[in-house]
């Protein structure tokens, strides 16, 4: 980690000139949740005791000094009118800003070191077959709990309503004494009944929340699904499960799946599966079709003389790509369904005649 004088002159080094807006990956009429979700994914991705790439720890630099004017509604007015000179003028010309670190851990509350991590949630999620084909992306909402934006999830109304336990001193526990025998005691150590444990105890709880800490929100994510992506991939969008103040939020795990749809492609890994109703007259006398592929292409199905009931013709490289090999593709495997006439036309009478005449002649000694 850097030094803190260092860490002063990166700062001011890399905030001349910069678009907060765009380091932060928003719109300039981004609202609050907006920018503190922003700062909650890009902080945690390029934070330096996780991101050990070269520039991990400029960046995290440059996301904490964009959240801090950003998420402060006085300084954010003054950077839209009069950008960063009008506001180091508001700021009296001062280099030195808030440590990035402490940005991080007060918006964490503190809780960015606890091995603890919250349960994540596995979703079973199914695509067309033919974004699994070609690729695409998906939009999709996730319903979830978020810490409440006006305690932070301290559960209280204001910080001066959190007072330490009077009962164990802000200890979160408390020893008992328990008499085995005359004269003789035990002493144990119990979890404190009047805070739960947590050393504070909260005077007036958040209007917002309730005292509940956290509040329903609803997410919206994109799903990009990659050409050939496998059946049962698991896609993570790391953190951003449920939060609580007493876990770092668990993962949101897709498992892509493709949609089964009745009389259309079938797919097995890389194999794709095709079933082509042909008439009699094309079984015996052969045929040509054009068959439409996933993403528009068309496919030529040739066929030439007798094709029996339940043939499989196998066309290469027209099945699935292999995943992460956008050059390299599986097959493509037509079954063909014979259909018999409920009545024969004069048409198709004359040409089956003139086949079966054409074979009987040279079958003749």
């Amino acid at each position: 980690m850097l030094p803190s004088f260092l860490l002063a002159l990166t700062w001011a080094v890399l905030v001349a000139a910069a678009d907060y807006y765009k380091i932060l990956d928003v719109h300039n009429s981004a609202s609050d949740k907006d920018i503190r979700a922003a700062y909650k994914r890009l902080s945690k991705k390029w934070h330096p005791d996780k991101n050990k790439s070269a520039g991990a720890e400029d960046k995290f630099v440059e996301i904490a000094r964009a959240y801090e004017v950003l998420s402060d509604s006085q300084k954010r007015q003054i950077y839209d009118r009069h950008g960063e000179e009008g506001l180091k003028a508001h700021e009296g010309g001062q280099q030195h800003q808030a440590n990035p670190f402490d940005v991080f851990q007060s918006f964490f509350g503190g809780h960015h070191h606890q091995a603890r991590k919250g349960p994540s949630s596995l979703t079973e999620f199914e695509v067309n077959l033919s974004d699994a084909y070609a690729g695409g992306s998906i939009d999709f909402m996730v319903n979830k709990k978020i810490l409440c934006d006006h305690c932070r999830g301290s559960g209280a109304a204001s910080d001066g309503d959190i007072h330490t336990c009077t009962s164990c001193n802000g200890q979160g526990v408390k020893l008992i004494k328990q008499q085995i025998f005359p004269g003789m005691f035990a002493q144990s150590q119990v979890t404190c009944n009047e805070c739960g444990g947590r050393g504070k105890v909260i005077k007036r709880r958040c209007p917002h929340c309730q005292g509940n800490k956290v509040v329903d929100h609803t997410a919206h994510y994109s799903l990009e699904v990659d050409p050939g992506m496998p059946e049962g991939h698991e896609v993570v969008f790391e953190g951003e499960a449920d939060e609580s103040p007493d876990w770092e939020s668990g993962d949101i795990i897709l498992r892509v799946r493709t949609k089964k749809e009745k009389g259309g492609f079938r797919r097995k890994e890389t194999s794709l599966y095709w079933k082509e109703t042909i008439g009699v007259d094309e079984a015996l006398l052969g045929f040509e079709r054009n068959l439409t592929h996933l993403d528009g292409h068309i496919v030529p199905i040739v066929r030439k003389g007798v094709t029996q009931p339940g043939y499989v013709q196998t066309i290469k490289g027209q099945g699935m790509p292999v995943f992460n090999r956008p050059d390299q593709f599986g097959d493509l495997f037509v079954e063909y369904n014979v259909v018999l006439p409920i009545e024969v036309s004069p048409q198709m009478r004359r040409k089956l005649a003139e086949a079966f005449q054409s074979s009987s002649g040279h079958d003749e000694l």
